[in-house]
């Protein structure tokens, strides 16, 4: 079931903008990553490496390992939203938008303009869109459902996915290239940086520079989950 938004409408439409922003350029810096022809992203090594030992086509698999990432979310208690529904329907064409302008066989040098703009790119529309509080895509949820529950820094759990994804796309017969694995080191301490810079501040929620920090433990309410207060002083005794 998808989640409500409830903010005023300045912020609402200042949400929906950034999502839409931020994932038109996340189609944009895949393009930029594929047109730089350096090595494929992680997820994308995956995608490869089961292609070679199943058969099924490229698109298949990706639908396939989609649905699979959203079913990791369950365990989690990641919850979809409106972004989760407009990640799959606007990257790829937004992606082939980019793939129409920029030419192939470019230089070498150019190449690596364009993979280092890639992953640069890619990590300021992650911070954009997940940033609108309005839903992530399935990889990008795993990432902040595990950041969630598990209370450890973004880039350290983004980082971490990549590098087994990778791993595992690898051993599977999957391409890996320079491209590749500078993608898998740089992106979650990106990310790390992005995601809190260009979290939207909301009505009684994280402040947007908490945003990425480390999880604060919290008490469910009734509905509502709320920080663990403080211990308050003993009776009778003015607090230190």
């Amino acid at each position: 079931m998808l989640r409500r938004p409830t903010d005023p409408a300045p912020v609402l439409v200042r949400r929906f903008v950034q999502l839409f922003t931020g994932l038109f350029l996340y189609g944009i810096g895949i393009a930029l990553v594929v047109r730089g022809e350096l090595g494929v992203a992680p997820w994308d090594v995956l995608t490869q490496g089961i292609a070679k030992q199943t058969g099924l086509n490229f698109g298949l698999i990706t639908v396939i390992t989609s649905g699979i990432v959203l079913l990791l979310w369950i365990p989690i208690r990641q919850k979809p939203g409106f972004g989760t529904v407009m990640n799959a329907l606007l990257v790829g064409p937004a992606a082939d938008v980019g793939l129409w302008l920029i030419p192939q066989g470019l230089d070498l040098w150019v190449r690596i303009v364009l993979l280092a703009a890639g992953i640069v790119v890619i990590a300021i529309a992650t911070g954009l869109y997940i940033g609108a509080h309005l839903g992530p895509g399935p990889r990008d949820g795993l990432m902040t459902g595990l950041h969630r529950v598990t209370g450890w820094r973004i880039w350290i759990v983004r980082t971490g996915i990549e590098l087994v994804v990778l791993a595992v796309g690898w051993m599977l017969g999957g391409n890996v290239g320079i491209g590749t694995i500078a993608f898998a080191l740089l992106i979650g301490p990106l990310c790390g940086y992005t995601i809190p810079f260009f979290a939207i501040r909301r009505s009684g929620r994280m402040p947007a520079d908490r945003v990425g920090a480390r999880a604060k433990p919290t008490v469910r309410t009734g509905t509502v989950e709320a920080p663990i207060p403080a211990p308050s002083a003993a009776p009778g005794r003015a607090p230190a």
